[in-house]
């Protein structure tokens, strides 16, 4: 985490800003449910979601340029290029204020409060398979809604981040790669759908864009995926569940319509 932050204080190359979001959202995850209360965690963990938000969106827009970049498809509107200097602009302003945000009194509030809660986090007597796997979603019987499906890739990241703790198995291993798979086979449709979004905003419906139906098309199919493998996925997990959970770690994320959280 502190050298994503000495990074990104240099400038922001698209895998600094992915590693960024990614460790945030890390640190993030552990702090929650491994250190009690302090004016030290919500101070950190407020500077980091503030950046991680901003991080994401520049992230965002790199995935999307890159998969306009690379869409073929009739455009006699020429929408698809007019989308790409629009993101290109976009992206560039984000990078700059980015990178401004990383001055030298953030990164050294930073890492001071990194510092302080790497001191006081304690893994004694905690089982952070066990933990991560009393952590997966619980989706509910329903089909999973856009909502439900972005809300248990959020709760399987988490999971997932625990499960990084646990000591090397073919257990650990396994269940980090099937978590892995299923948020990231989310993301892909995620992805898609804001891009999708932003392209009815400017050019409307299928019927006025041939661009339009095509990222609309797309990101159904991706839907219809991710829905599948993250279905699969919990099931799976679920199935190495102990019967008896350690003390605090006894409780699953359900998943009901949440409000939407920001990507990951």
């Amino acid at each position: 985490m502190s050298r994503s932050i000495g990074h990104l204080a240099k400038g922001s190359k698209s895998a600094h800003v992915h590693h960024f979001r990614t460790n945030s959202r890390r640190v993030e995850a552990l702090l929650s449910e491994l250190l009690p209360e302090t004016g030290n965690k919500k101070k950190l963990l407020k500077l980091l979601s503030k950046l991680r938000k901003k991080a994401g969106r520049v992230r965002d827009l790199d995935v999307q340029l890159r998969f306009l970049k690379n869409l073929r498809v009739p455009d006699r509107h020429n929408h698809r290029a007019q989308l790409l200097e629009l993101l290109g602009e976009e992206q560039d302003r984000s990078s700059k204020k980015l990178v401004k945000r990383f001055d030298a009194d953030m990164v050294r509030e930073l890492r001071k409060r990194l510092r302080r809660v790497r001191s006081e986090i304690k893994l004694d007597g905690i089982d952070p398979l066990k933990l991560a796997l009393s952590r997966l979603p619980q989706p509910g019987q329903a089909p999973m809604t856009e909502k439900t499906l972005h809300a248990c890739r959020i709760a399987t990241k988490k999971s997932r981040y625990l499960a990084e703790l646990a000591p090397d198995s073919p257990k650990a291993k396994a269940l980090v790669e099937e978590l892995k798979r299923a948020q990231d086979e989310v993301g892909e449709w995620h992805d898609v759908l804001k891009l999708q979004e932003k392209a009815e905003e400017l050019f409307g419906t299928v019927h006025n864009s041939a661009l339009v139906a095509a990222i609309q098309n797309i990101s159904r199919a991706r839907f219809r995926r991710a829905v599948n493998t993250m279905s699969a996925t919990i099931a799976a997990a679920s199935q190495r569940q102990p019967a008896a959970s350690s003390a605090g770690a006894g409780r699953k994320t359900a998943i009901a319509e949440p409000a939407a959280e920001s990507a990951a």
